[in-house]
């Protein structure tokens, strides 16, 4: 039977359930691109297809600039998680700004405060396995990600 990791990734798989998360910070557009490549480092490492690799970069890269745009800044936090014998990437990006007043209204396709198309939100949490979105006026936000190897 294979390993569904990588050996290296295995290890930090082991036990705990997850790994210890790394951490970066959001700031600028840098950021940004750090951002994606840390998780498509992390997706790699927990075998992804390279179809779910790209869908959860892309949801990632979505959530770090509205991060960014919407919330002023803040950090993702992404990890290698395992459930059982299958391996994935959890990714959670926390900001203090302003918050969704209507959380409802954010996730609906079509919805948009700036000039895009409205598919931020919406179109994330259909990229992915698992997405939670915890947000409330003047609180900030935070939204988790998962995408489980299949």
């Amino acid at each position: 039977m294979t390993s569904p990791v990588r050996p290296d990734a295995a290890a930090a798989l082991a036990g705990s359930g997850a790994e210890a998360a790394k951490v970066q910070p959001i700031k600028s557009d840098e950021d940004v691109v750090r951002v994606r490549q840390l998780v498509r480092t992390l997706a790699v490492a927990a075998r992804l297809s390279l179809v779910d690799q790209t869908k959860l970069v892309t949801a990632a890269s979505e959530l770090a600039r509205n991060t960014l745009v919407h919330g002023g800044g803040g950090e993702a936090q992404v990890e290698l998680v395992n459930k059982g014998l299958r391996a994935g990437v959890r990714a959670t990006f926390v900001d203090d700004g302003q918050g969704i007043a209507d959380i409802e209204l954010a996730l609906t396709d079509g919805y948009t405060t700036g000039r895009g198309l409205g598919l931020g939100l919406s179109g994330a949490r259909r990229l992915v396995d698992g997405f939670e979105l915890d947000s409330k006026p003047g609180g900030g936000t935070r939204v988790m990600i998962v995408k489980w190897a299949r």
